[in-house]
């Protein structure tokens, strides 16, 4: 790649060449503002390798005494392709072998190789490594928790309804030149990884005080529904969650934070988020659309969830769901999990034993 300043390029090389078999090489450097040694030695190149000595050669010099032996490259190139080793990997498979290597200097030859992301191994990704299930074994086995930031809908409806260049578009758009700031629901959300029982709540903010708050209630939520001992929660790097209060809530749980900028290992709440976001905050025309989650019934899997707040003609159930069983744990198998036999109650290992009434059906509060 030639600098901004460079007063030839390829075709330029070729029209010195040009200029230069019926005119002297002083005259033809001068008109084209470069030197003398300069034209002669694009034309002695010409005159030696034909077109190919009008290329660029590489900067790299012709001995290397440190650098690293073909045989090495070609074994971290076999130990990529044969195995999918890492970079830390294949150093420390190396340093058995006896080769002392860095592991910037392995992900250096990776990426001059093309392989140093996993799709460009296999771009199929027939031969990937296959995603694992996050499976909950007992009820309160793990929690999952996060927040899903949804902006509200002024009232009558947006742009998605009424369209771009609509009176209510404008509105909006007069509103940010007034210097108005979008306001947001943060809908804080906890789902119990075995029986898929979902608890939310439409929060102002995203704050560890709301989020240490919220907890609190969502313990006491899955306690009347059975769920008295919670073994861990299963967060992301939120701030927070980050916070050092938020310890507070864990009351001998295990705080398990997921890998950086990975919401697939936390995959079962990201899913309810996006339910939550298709069925129950769909904006509609209306007084106060979008400023608050619409009750959803949906007879999914092993969730029965409706808000008992609100009458029985407000409530509806999606055109896909079924019926959902009467029932749920402790005191039924209807909440279907890998260890559930039919026709027994279900007990976790190393839960208590949960004693009391039948508890009426699970319920997520919106």
């Amino acid at each position: 790649m030639h600098h901004r300043n460079a007063p030839l390029s390829l075709e330029g090389r070729r029209r010195l060449v040009a200029r230069c078999q019926t005119r002297p090489i002083a005259h033809v450097a001068a008109e084209m503002g470069i030197s003398r040694q300069c034209a002669s030695k694009w034309v002695n190149r010409w005159r030696r390798y034909g077109e190919a000595g009008l290329r660029d050669r590489p900067s790299v010099p012709h001995r290397q005494p440190t650098a690293t032996p073909a045989e090495v490259v070609a074994r971290i190139e076999q130990l990529r392709r044969q195995h999918k080793y890492s970079a830390r990997r294949i150093a420390t498979e190396l340093a058995a072998e006896s080769i002392t290597i860095s592991v910037r200097t392995v992900g250096r030859y990776l990426l001059h190789l093309g392989l140093n992301r996993r799709r460009f191994i296999d771009p199929t990704g027939q031969n990937n490594r296959q995603p694992q299930r996050i499976t909950a074994r007992w009820p309160g086995h793990m929690i999952h928790l996060d927040v899903k930031k949804t902006g509200q809908i002024p009232d009558g409806g947006g742009w998605r309804i009424h369209g771009k260049g609509s009176d209510q578009d404008r509105q909006v758009a007069r509103g940010k030149t007034r210097g108005q700031r979008a306001r947001y629901t943060y809908l804080h959300s906890a789902i119990d990884g075995y029986s898929r029982l979902a608890y939310t709540e439409a929060l102002p903010d995203e704050k560890a005080r709301t989020a240490i708050a919220f907890t609190h209630r969502a313990r006491a939520f899955f306690a009347r529904h059975g769920i008295t001992h919670i073994h861990r929660l299963v967060t992301d790097n939120g701030a927070c969650y980050r916070a050092r209060d938020f310890t507070t809530v864990l009351r001998g749980a295990r705080h398990q934070r997921i890998t950086p900028y990975t919401p697939r290992h936390n995959g079962k709440i990201e899913r309810y988020n996006r339910i939550l976001a298709e069925e129950s905050s769909t904006p509609t025309a209306g007084p106060a659309s979008g400023n608050a989650p619409q009750p959803w019934r949906s007879g999914t899997s092993t969730t029965t969830t409706i808000d008992h707040t609100l009458p029985p003609e407000t409530s509806h159930q999606h055109p896909s769901s079924t019926p959902a069983s009467p029932t749920s744990w402790p005191h039924t198998t209807s909440c279907r999990g890998p260890r559930a036999r039919p026709g027994t109650a279900f007990r976790p290992p190393s839960a208590p034993r949960i004693r009391g009434p039948r508890s009426p059906r699970p319920a997520v509060r919106l």
